[in-house]
């Protein structure tokens, strides 16, 4: 791989949907690891974990249900970061190759839906949280976190992969210490009154919920590899963001049933600091106060990327400039309507759930046609320029693409088992077992497989050539 040039960059990135030219292609794939390993070492994890007891499952069968969804999503996921490295696009303006120019507002209403909804419950976790741990005012709380998050995002990119970095070094030590502590015993609890056991419908639930997880980041994951190389090995990345997606996850979901199960913990920020303080004193405050930060630091993922796909519905109506106050105004505009839907909910748990398989119903059938499209069908090769053009070789509106989703989104309905909301007629059939997302994931996917037969690869392959000359004329000018 080559070595990356060194280029001095702003404090604050400037570029939003822009695609990066090679010049500034300075990032390192080791740091994708760890990157997304802090995504997933915070308080919002170990909720999850809190739901296997919560629907009846012992300690030991959510670990399973929760590692083997975690690692069934993460597999998706990993593969979607390839794509940034090798195209030096947002992952959202690469799905107009799908979807068309105007189209993928309809597959970016779910990535908008994802974006804030973690925030509102993040906001809602740490508040709620550290209300019940230290008696701050949970509005101030909630406004605070905000203005961190959303300056972490404003700075951009690079800021980001800094803060995770050092978080996740400073964070690792104590949640090894604790971790520790539980094993040995150490950090109070007790066997629960109800060990609980294992059903077929609250396995389903809980593989779910931590399926949809880490699917639910399928459309960041470009965004944070666009800057690599492009001559990145593929397997490389693919196998960094696995390992760091998943084993967080892997290793805070257990520990959340073993809250839930052993201390009888509702707030999963509130056990953390409970039993941190039984293993070693004030262990659990500092905890709780790193996990909100690396929370805070996600929060702050959230709202870049959430930014990216905001920019990109709006360009899909009207041509958005590419300047440094679009990104700022976007992010704020997102900020404001998280803060005030976050400050204005007491509680995020009955929600965590219903949230997530929500997400999950969305994604899954955008994430089949994008991988699909990537790996099968156009396998790699796409105009870039064009995708900046309504009127470029994908055309405004992708009928394969929207055929695709819209299909995938329909057959997943009779599908789904949403507890205390909707039950589809085949999920009633089934006892409640929900595998809707098997539907979204293989339906969409092998139709869109079918109609990419359709393309006209001798246009696309003459854009595709008219696009590498003008980003070669593009890397020399910058």
């Amino acid at each position: 791989m080559s070595a990356p040039p060194s280029t001095p960059r702003p404090a604050v990135e400037v570029r939003s949907l822009d695609w990066v030219p090679r010049a500034e292609r300075h990032g390192r794939v080791w740091r994708q690891g760890p990157f997304w390993f802090l995504g997933n070492f915070q308080p919002f994890t170990v909720a999850i974990g809190l739901l296997g007891p919560a629907v009846g499952l012992s300690l030991g069968w959510t670990a399973v249900a929760g590692i083997s969804g975690i690692l069934f999503g993460t597999f998706f996921m990993a593969f979607h970061a390839t794509q940034g490295a090798r195209l030096g696009l947002p992952q959202m303006v690469q799905s107009r190759a799908q979807f068309g120019y105007s189209g993928v507002l309809v597959p970016l209403v779910g990535t908008l839906v994802t974006f804030v909804a973690f925030n509102v419950v993040d906001t809602v976790i740490i508040s709620a949280g550290l209300n019940g741990i230290f008696g701050w005012n949970a509005v101030a709380v909630g406004i605070t976190i905000s203005v961190v998050a959303t300056a972490l995002a404003v700075f951009g990119h690079d800021w980001l992969h800094r803060a995770f970095t050092v978080l996740f070094w400073v964070s690792l030590p104590f949640w090894v210490v604790l971790t520790v502590g539980i094993l040995a015993g150490t950090a109070g609890g007790s066997d629960a009154p109800d060990p609980g056991g294992v059903t077929l419908s609250g396995f389903v639930v809980m593989f779910t919920a931590a399926a949809s997880y880490n699917i639910t980041y399928a459309p960041y994951v470009s965004d944070y590899s666009r800057y690599l190389p492009e001559d990145t090995r593929p397997a490389a990345i693919v196998l960094s963001v696995f390992w760091g997606a998943a084993a967080s996850p892997a290793w805070l979901i257990p520990l959340g049933a073993w809250l839930g199960s052993r201390l009888g913990a509702t707030d999963g920020l509130v056990g953390l600091h409970d039993a941190g303080n039984a293993v070693v004193p004030a262990l659990g405050s500092v905890l709780a106060v790193l996990a909100v930060l690396a929370l805070v630091a996600t929060m702050g993922l959230n709202a870049y990327s959430g930014m990216l796909s905001l920019v990109t519905a709006v360009d899909a109506v009207r041509r958005v400039p590419r300047t440094r106050a679009v990104r700022v105004g976007a992010i704020l505009v997102l900020a404001v309507v998280w803060t005030v839907v976050g400050v204005g909910l007491s509680d995020a748990s009955d929600a965590l759930n219903t949230a997530l398989l929500l997400m999950l119903y969305l994604l899954a059938p955008w994430t089949a046609v994008n991988l699909v499209d990537y790996f099968f069908v156009r396998r790699g090769h796409y105009a870039i320029p064009d995708l900046f053009t309504p009127d470029g070789v994908y055309g405004r509106w992708g009928g394969r693409g929207l055929t695709a989703y819209a299909v995938g989104l329909a057959l997943e309905i009779p599908f789904i088992a949403v507890p205390g909301a909707f039950t589809g007629p085949v999920a009633a059939a089934l006892g409640g077992v929900d595998v809707a997302v098997v539907v979204g994931l293989v339906v969409p996917g092998v139709l869109y497989l079918l109609l990419g037969r359709g393309l006209d690869r001798g246009a696309e392959r003459a854009a595709v050539e008219r696009g590498d000359v003008v980003l070669a004329q593009a890397d020399r000018a910058a």
